[in-house]
């Protein structure tokens, strides 16, 4: 990720999560709050509802490489969590992949003059 680096701490978590804005569609929840830099910060919470450490790691990883290849779309200046439902354990890249995007575009957080020239 080129743009972004990861959310770690807690507190950060918990900052977008209370001043942020989200929105839902049936696989994730995406919270969104402005950071003030040139970077995005991603963070990525999967809870133990949704499965077992493999199901976990292998949703995290699909959700993290979705966002890196689509990552030049967004617009920087954000912090994003992103949380996985319960619904999105049996899911493919694909459908990771059209539920971020769908997400940022609720969001208006995707540069419109990138996804034209794709």
């Amino acid at each position: 990720m080129k743009f972004s680096e990861s959310l770690k701490k807690n507190r950060d978590f918990v900052y977008v999560y209370k001043n942020g804005r989200s929105k839902v569609n049936r696989y994730l929840i995406m919270y969104i709050s402005e950071n003030h830099q040139s970077i995005n910060r991603l963070g990525i919470s999967v809870s133990k509802k949704v499965g077992n450490s493999v199901v976990r790691h292998h949703l995290t990883r699909l959700i993290r490489e979705s966002y890196r290849l689509q990552e030049e779309m967004f617009q920087t200046g954000w912090d994003i969590v992103v949380v996985a439902r319960g619904s999105a354990k049996d899911i493919s890249y694909h459908e990771v992949e059209s539920a971020l995007m769908h997400l940022a575009n609720l969001h208006h957080i995707v540069n419109v003059n990138k996804v034209e020239s794709r």
